[in-house]
């Protein structure tokens, strides 16, 4: 199993799947707040807003909450004023992880994302020590049975798909540029073709692999501190852990 795009799947196998509703609905806001802040509060003109939006529905985040970070972005309603930022660093067995923030303090956020990669046995290195082995990429994914390969890859093609794949599960995994992301979910859209989720990722140019038990461990107890923290959006990490290992730990 290789990096940050299955681990929900691991949690799932493990039995730690996060329930808690209000984490979730919390970067939602915070991803429509900023979204709307940087390009307006109407997502016909607002693309990054409008997938944002779609998202939130998507998780049944209700409309009321929806509004009312819309107009804290838009100043309509007063508001913390978010910064996003990224913090890099390495895991134990030399893996490279990438955080995504959004934060109304950056020093408190610096210094308790720090602390988070010493406990968990990790080095919090500069800007640019592993991002550089990430590439930026837009994901949408389709369902299991909503289509199939050859007209997801028909319809999405000519609107700037760099890839389009069969998923762990059977669902349909398309990969775009960044900049052509919001053009190949309107071509699906087009195309009748239902879009369960879309958003932006990092994908890892040359997974770490991890042979040890006790090192997969501390690695995927790594990744949950800092996916738990509450400025915390996103955790992209280069790991590779075989399945006989994860047998073990779960």
């Amino acid at each position: 199993m290789a990096g940050h795009s299955h681990w929900a799947k691991v949690k799932r196998t493990k039995g730690v799947l996060d329930q808690r509703r209000g984490k979730l609905f919390s970067r939602l806001s915070k991803e429509i707040t900023v979204a709307a802040r940087m390009g307006g509060g109407d997502p016909n003109f607002n693309p990054r807003l409008r997938q944002a939006i779609a998202t939130a529905r998507g998780e049944s985040m209700p409309v009321d909450n929806i509004e009312r970070a819309v107009k804290k972005g838009t100043g309509e309603l007063e508001g913390e004023a978010y910064e996003e930022l990224n913090y890099e660093g390495y895991m134990p067995g030399g893996v490279a992880v990438l955080v995504e923030t959004t934060t109304d303090n950056k020093n408190r956020t610096a210094a308790e994302i720090r602390a988070i990669f010493t406990k968990g046995h990790g080095n919090m290195g500069g800007v640019g020590s592993v991002s550089w082995m990430f590439h930026r990429k837009g994901l949408l994914s389709i369902e299991k049975d909503k289509s199939n390969e050859d007209s997801v890859l028909e319809a999405t093609l000519d609107a700037g798909a760099e890839d389009v794949k069969v998923g762990e599960e059977g669902g349909i995994e398309v990969l775009t540029p960044p900049d052509k992301l919001y053009a190949v979910g309107d071509a699906l859209k087009t195309a009748g073709i239902p879009v369960a989720s879309s958003k932006f990722t990092y994908i890892a140019e040359n997974p770490t692999p991890i042979t040890e038990v006790a090192t997969a461990e501390q690695v995927l107890k790594l990744y949950e501190m800092l996916d738990d923290h509450d400025d915390v959006q996103n955790v992209y990490a280069n790991f590779d852990i075989p399945q006989e290992i994860l047998a073990k730990l779960s």
